[in-house]
């Protein structure tokens, strides 16, 4: 390795530190100013809760032993729906891809599933599936198979044409332009799908829990609210917040391995 590129991965890596060290500091700065505005009165401790109190509510679910059930429940609804998420919306975009009459004829009907507020069809959801984990799933599908569709699908459409003329001209069948032309070129836009995907779904668990869960983050928000607790609302959001940075650095993650074997 030469000097040159030493000196460029050691500033990549002070770079990389420095942003996270950033981050903490601002992370750090907003918990301080928002006890000392609580504890100065500035704000209502009542609606906004605070640093120490949503601590103490932690330790409080911890010693009830109810905050792992909570987390646990509702990461296990994310992944469920996120794989089926992925899945179904890879072989639906594939099937779109290879059909090109069939996606002109339910592109408008995507569109406006897309755009329709989820919510709406809560009642419906629950007297088809029945107030369990299914209709929470389902709740979440909704949410995050267009969006993986559309995604995957405008990825497909991307791949260069002269490429795609050129494997046409040499004779590969649509098995090998699909295998080793349209899926390789759209890696970036799949994992692309994936960040979407996982937002997606972590928004449309946390609805169909608000809905009908009996345990879960989504259920302790909806019931801080029924008893106003508002420490178990913000309690709730905070972990939301946590899990989807998590959520969302182990797809960076991912897609730094998938890109580094490319």
């Amino acid at each position: 390795m030469s000097l040159e590129q030493k000196k460029y991965l050691k500033k990549r890596r002070l770079n990389k530190i420095k942003v996270l060290v950033c981050q903490i500091i601002l992370l750090l700065g907003f918990l301080i100013i928002w006890e000392i505005l609580v504890n100065k009165g500035v704000i209502s401790s009542f609606i906004y809760s605070s640093p120490s109190r949503i601590y103490k509510t932690i330790i409080e679910l911890i010693n009830n032993n109810n905050f792992f059930i909570h987390i646990y429940i509702t990461l296990k609804e994310v992944f469920i729906s996120f794989i089926l998420g992925i899945s179904l919306g890879f072989v639906i975009a594939l099937i779109l891809y290879e059909f090109k009459f069939l996606a002109k004829v339910i592109d408008p009907f995507l569109t406006m599933l897309n755009s329709l507020p989820k919510v709406a069809l809560g009642p419906l959801i629950i007297i088809a599936c029945g107030a369990n984990i299914k209709s929470i799933i389902l709740m979440a599908l909704l949410i995050n198979l267009i969006v993986c569709i559309i995604t995957i699908y405008n990825g497909f459409l991307g791949v260069d044409e002269y490429i795609l003329k050129l494997f046409k001209t040499l004779g590969a069948s649509k098995y090998q332009i699909l295998t080793q032309l349209v899926i390789p070129s759209s890696y970036q836009t799949i994992i692309a799908s994936f960040k979407l995907c996982v937002a997606q779904t972590l928004i449309g668990v946390i609805m169909g829990e608000f809905l009908v869960s009996k345990q879960g983050i989504g259920y302790l928000i909806v019931y801080g609210k029924q008893v106003f607790n508002l420490n178990y609302v913000m309690t709730g959001i905070i972990l939301l917040g946590i899990i989807s940075y998590i959520l969302y650095r182990l797809i960076i993650i991912l897609e730094n391995k998938l890109l580094k074997h490319l």
